[in-house]
């Protein structure tokens, strides 16, 4: 696989935000560069502006924050701060919230 951070600038990135049903705080803008999209196996990097949404996970998901603040909350309650340089991995059936602190970016893997 190529190094993400190099190849990211040559691809198109896709803009969304939540969902508003999803949405808590902020207006958070997600900015997204898919690099790899091969039988259901997705890697590129992820950017968020400020703010708070639910997250539900059908998808198992590694990532790894190459930079910012975010906070991810299970639906028991429990939160995971995470700051620059931390990997961590979402598992199917996940839910809870994510909240970004600071803008956040990430380099990620997703297998469906």
């Amino acid at each position: 696989m190529p190094d993400l951070l190099k190849v990211a600038p040559q691809v198109s990135p896709e803009i969304e935000r939540p969902a508003p049903d999803k949405l808590i705080s902020g207006d958070p803008v997600f900015t997204t560069w898919n690099i790899e999209d091969k039988d259901g196996l997705y890697a590129g990097i992820w950017q968020s502006t400020v703010g708070k949404w639910r997250v539900s996970y059908d998808e198992w998901e590694y990532f790894r924050l190459l930079e910012g603040v975010s906070i991810l909350t299970d639906a028991k309650g429990h939160e995971t701060r995470l700051t620059a340089g931390d990997s961590y991995i979402i598992r199917p059936g996940f839910s809870g919230t994510w909240e970004v602190v600071e803008t956040t970016r990430k380099d990620y893997v997703i297998r469906l």
